[in-house]
């Protein structure tokens, strides 16, 4: 009896075969996941992890104070000059975010003198200083993209009066 395929038929068959079974199982198991997907709650854990993520709590050893702003005088809108020293806490470990930081320098300072220049007359020589930390905070972290600022310090506030 002679066989109805050849040798090259045979083999293009199979694999004709096993590339179809493999579509199937791929479509299935996107149909399944899709179904899965709408019926899970969105805060839900995930179904497979590939592996723990660990949340890495800073130590107090790894805080550090960055003071690279300098002292800073300010041209105030009554013509006096503040003169100012702002710093904040940062992790050391988070290397980029440091760099970031080193790099915003001029950015930081360009935020505190525009905030400070375009107050009124009337309250420069009554600044509230929490007001003014919370406003700057405010204005860096919408600057930043690596980290964030927690807190924010003024060293050094002191208005000189125009001597005129």
């Amino acid at each position: 009896m002679k066989e109805f395929f050849t040798q090259k038929e045979k083999i293009s068959r199979i694999l004709y075969l096993a590339l179809l079974s493999v579509a199937c199982a791929l479509i299935v198991l996107l149909f399944i996941g899709t179904i899965v997907g709408l019926v899970r709650p969105r805060n839900a854990e995930p179904v497979f992890a590939i592996k723990k993520i660990r949340t890495e709590h800073t130590k107090i050893e790894d805080i550090r104070v960055y003071s690279g702003l300098e002292r800073l005088r300010i041209p105030l809108s009554n013509s006096s000059i503040l003169i100012l020293s702002v710093s904040f806490p940062y992790s050391a470990k988070d290397t980029t975010f440091t760099e970031e930081l080193a790099a915003k320098i001029g950015d930081f300072k360009a935020i505190i003198t525009e905030y400070f220049s375009a107050l009124p007359i009337e309250s420069v020589n009554q600044i509230d200083e929490e007001t003014a930390k919370q406003e700057i905070l405010k204005r860096f972290n919408a600057n930043l993209r690596l980290g964030r600022i927690d807190a924010l310090y003024f060293n050094d506030m002191t208005v000189i009066e125009n001597l005129k």
